[in-house]
């Protein structure tokens, strides 16, 4: 006699995934977000106003959601999704972020005012 033989199963493809809509970035940005919607929760609560303060928790979380999961849409009819069509939210976030924390600038040099002169 041999060891015991696995039968596979397709009718239990995703059981094993208990939040299978949430990527590993997307939880963890879910949770920051929700933990952040804590304070204002806290907060709130402490004034009697709990129904705000579950509301703002709930639209924080979800905004932690979409930045961790959602792609810039890319479309041409606008400038800022033609430029960053495609790229995720979080990485155009964190760019912007170290952008400004070095205090880089950026100069557009005007080829037309150039040849004027």
């Amino acid at each position: 006699m041999g060891g015991p033989y696995y039968i596979p199963r397709d009718d239990l493809k995703g059981e094993g995934r208990i939040f299978f809509i949430f990527s590993t970035k997307a939880l963890i940005y879910t949770v920051v977000g929700g933990i952040i919607g804590l304070i204002f929760f806290s907060i709130f609560s402490a004034i009697n106003l709990s129904i705000v303060g579950i509301v703002i928790l709930a639209t924080l979380a979800v905004i932690g959601f979409v930045i961790g999961t959602f792609k810039i849409p890319d479309t041409q009819g606008l400038e800022l999704t033609r430029k960053a069509g495609g790229e995720r939210i979080d990485d155009i976030i964190v760019r912007y972020i170290r952008f400004k924390m070095r205090k880089n600038k950026i100069y557009l040099i005007n080829e037309e005012e150039e040849d004027d002169e």
